[in-house]
């Protein structure tokens, strides 16, 4: 039997668990657009077949041919299957979560598993490594977030934090400009890129073309995953959760707890002089909302 008729014939397995459990039945070439895939799927939906083959460093024809041996159609369907394998199956929601579940069980599954896997994070977490990042960022010239997929959110909300103090802060989620970003890196500027799976090439990538332009690279990833190796000092948060197969909940929320915990220690290390401009912009954002006591007073009684 050919291997493209043992995969249409599993048409009611979850895409990404047909990608996943073929691996060994495709091409090599074909096995580097399965691996970025796997790598990011949300990214996948919205590429185009052209970005899709670049970013695996294969030609087009090559992308249509991964595609038929999946048993779909050609790269529309393909993605329209991917997208839907995203949405729907609990499987892609939470490995806690079960088809039966009321809305009770699966909201308190939710919450538990956040907050378990919080609390494992916060134990394991490196105290020396996280005190040399925050030495890193204070001594910095320049700090970049960087992110793809669901990690792209986490950089962007670091963006958001570290915008309001005193250095210059960038951020992207697209890889043309991560890559000029880090390739005009210079010595004092720190890349941190962000990535549950540390498995992604293309950050990877990033970190070796910052680190060989004397950039600083700050990594929060999965310990000994390619990108920790790659960088120059690794924040590595343990959480047991397969982003491959399940949608990002507990190892999102652990890195955005730890972009808290580093913005709080660059605010303690610059000092009260710091702390007063810091003060200063947050009273200068007031003018932009509705005053909370104004609006409490016109509540009705």
């Amino acid at each position: 039997m050919k291997s493209s008729e043992v995969m249409s014939g599993h048409q009611l397995m979850n895409m990404l668990e047909k990608i996943q459990a073929h691996l060994e039945l495709l091409s090599k070439s074909e096995r580097k657009v399965a691996e970025v895939i796997l790598a990011s799927p949300q990214t996948a939906i919205h590429s185009s077949i052209a970005l899709l083959a670049r970013a695996a460093e294969v030609s087009e024809p090559t992308v249509n041919r991964f595609c038929h041996r999946l048993g779909t159609r050609g790269f529309p369907d393909f993605k329209l299957l991917l997208a839907q394998s995203l949405a729907t199956g609990t499987p892609y929601v939470s490995r806690n979560i079960d088809e039966s579940d009321s809305v009770e069980a699966y909201s308190a599954k939710i919450f538990e598993s956040a907050m378990a896997g919080l609390d494992r994070v916060r134990s394991q977490l490196d105290m020396t490594a996280v005190n040399r990042a925050v030495d890193l960022l204070t001594q910095s010239k320049k700090i970049a977030f960087f992110g793809l997929g669901a990690s792209a959110a986490v950089a962007h909300d670091a963006m958001n934090k570290f915008f309001r103090f005193n250095v210059p802060v960038i951020y992207s989620d697209d890889i043309v400009m991560q890559r000029m970003s880090c390739m005009n890196g210079s010595e004092g500027d720190v890349i941190v890129l962000i990535s549950h799976t540390g498995r992604t090439k293309n950050l990877v990538e990033l970190a070796q073309f910052a680190r060989e332009n004397d950039a600083t690279v700050l990594a929060i990833t999965s310990p000994g995953s390619p990108l920790s190796r790659e960088a120059t000092l690794a924040l590595t948060l343990d959480v047991p959760e397969d982003t491959d197969i399940y949608m990002p909940m507990v190892s999102r929320l652990a890195q955005l707890a730890l972009i808290d915990v580093l913005a709080t220690g660059f605010t303690l290390r610059r000092g009260a002089k710091f702390r007063d401009n810091l003060k200063r912009v947050k009273e200068a954002l007031k003018e932009s909302r509705f005053d909370k006591d104004a609006m409490i007073s016109t509540l009705p009684r």
